[in-house]
């Protein structure tokens, strides 16, 4: 392939994607507005028409902001390729270490992502400060938010660099089969990000308390009991720090597995209904659904590993890619390279984890209505969505390629027509 070719098929991917997202959330803004002042029929007893249009509000706020960060990402993608950004910045660090070696590698891929940062930061500032506190749900401190910066900082550079320059190596120094090892070393340490994260890492942002409630303790225990589940504790977030959301999720893996439910979600829900969102949560560790999707999350990042080895010894892909002649063959550039262009040509692949993820999540909700009242699920879904101010009335078409959960009314009538009494004991 020619350079020329493949700079015009990165642009038409590039386009063709920024167009398709644009396209799918004018929809979603649409349909969600032309459904405003109408409440769903299943849920009219239990939502009221001011919770039903802050809903649909939020939900074309968050979109408008969408739109315009697509777009921008974009450009920035442009810029750092075609526009040669990146060449730019292969030169200035060259200038600074050994071109082509660890430390100009890691220079390299670090500014690239400092500038990621750099252009998102504007929209992060305009959903925490903006978005999320009109519509009532942010906390969050302006000093908190410098604060929690700092720390993401603290560890990308305490974890990060220290995890590029053992790619770089890696890359450098296995030959042929260097994507093999670094495809080795990359599960590797996901596997003990697994375990670090618990202990060391998510305590660096927030507090984490054991559950004191000895009622919902008991309910929560005796569902545990039920399924066969082990946990390492029971523990509550103080999510409220920083948002009004609510939710619960589990962390780690074996002996380390660990229950959290974030200080909203226990002021918002029932112990019953608690107890029935544990319950689907636990049906996705039943059904083996992160298991799942990491490996096939890591067969996939084995295919393109792959894929990037045999892309560097083409010299189309860097010159068609905005680098001159004489920087074709850089792992750090391939990398960089490669990160920018990936999303244009894997977009399509979006919409079948979107199916398959809805697919686990009916299988958790069925696996709760087994093991707790179906009505409970529903009941607590219901209030979550109402004070998410989650839409109930998304365009089916952009949320089929964006949306991991299914719409609320689907997911709802399903629990409600399976509705039974829990499995004895």
């Amino acid at each position: 392939m020619s350079p020329q070719a493949f700079s015009i098929l990165f642009v038409v991917a590039l386009l063709l994607t920024l167009l398709v997202k644009l396209a799918l959330m004018r929809r979603q803004i649409r349909h969600v507005r032309a459904r405003r002042d109408s409440v769903p029929a299943p849920f009219s007893e239990s939502i009221a028409l001011e919770s039903h249009r802050r809903a649909a509000d939020y939900t074309g706020a968050r979109m408008r902001l969408a739109i315009v960060d697509a777009a921008v990402n974009t450009g920035f993608v442009l810029v750092l390729t075609l526009g040669g950004g990146l060449q730019a910045i292969h030169d200035v660090t060259a200038t600074w270490f050994d071109a082509g070696g660890i430390a100009h590698g890691v220079a390299l891929l670090a500014i690239v992502a400092l500038l990621g940062w750099v252009v998102d930061l504007p929209f992060s500032l305009a959903r925490t400060f903006g978005i999320e506190k009109l519509f009532g749900f942010n906390r969050m401190t302006p000093g908190l938010f410098v604060a929690d910066l700092v720390r993401e900082g603290l560890l990308a550079a305490v974890i990060g660099l220290p995890v590029l320059a053992a790619v770089l190596w890696l890359m450098g120094a296995m030959g042929e089969l260097w994507w093999l090892w670094v495809w080795l070393f990359w599960i590797g340490f996901n596997l003990v990000a697994l375990f670090a994260w618990p202990a060391f890492i998510a305590p660096m942002f927030n507090k984490f308390t054991p559950l004191a409630d000895e009622t919902l303790k008991a309910r929560v225990e005796g569902l545990l009991d039920r399924c066969g589940f082990r946990s390492r504790g029971l523990f509550v977030m103080d999510g409220s720090r920083r948002s009004a959301h609510g939710n619960a999720y589990f962390t780690g893996f074996g002996a380390a597995k660990r229950i959290v439910f974030f200080d909203t979600l226990l002021e918002k829900l029932q112990p019953e209904e608690v107890e029935a969102v544990l319950a689907h949560e636990l049906g996705h560790f039943h059904h083996r659904h992160i298991w799942k999707r990491f490996s096939v999350i890591a067969a996939a990042s084995l295919g393109l590993l792959w894929l990037l080895g045999w892309l560097m010894e083409r010299a189309w892909f860097f010159t068609g890619l905005g680098m001159d002649s004489t920087t074709t063959g850089g792992t750090a550039v391939a990398l960089a390279l490669f990160a920018l262009a990936l999303p244009a040509f894997t977009f399509p692949f979006g919409p079948l984890m979107t199916h398959w993820s809805r697919k686990h999540e009916f299988q958790a909700d069925a696996y709760a209505s087994r093991h707790t009242h179906a009505e409970d699920l529903a009941t607590a879904l219901v209030k979550l969505y109402r004070d998410n101010a989650s839409t109930l009335t998304p365009d089916p078409l952009y949320s089929r390629v964006f949306d991991s959960h299914p719409p609320a009314a689907l997911r709802v009538s399903r629990l409600r027509s399976a509705f039974r009494e829990p499995s004895p004991t």
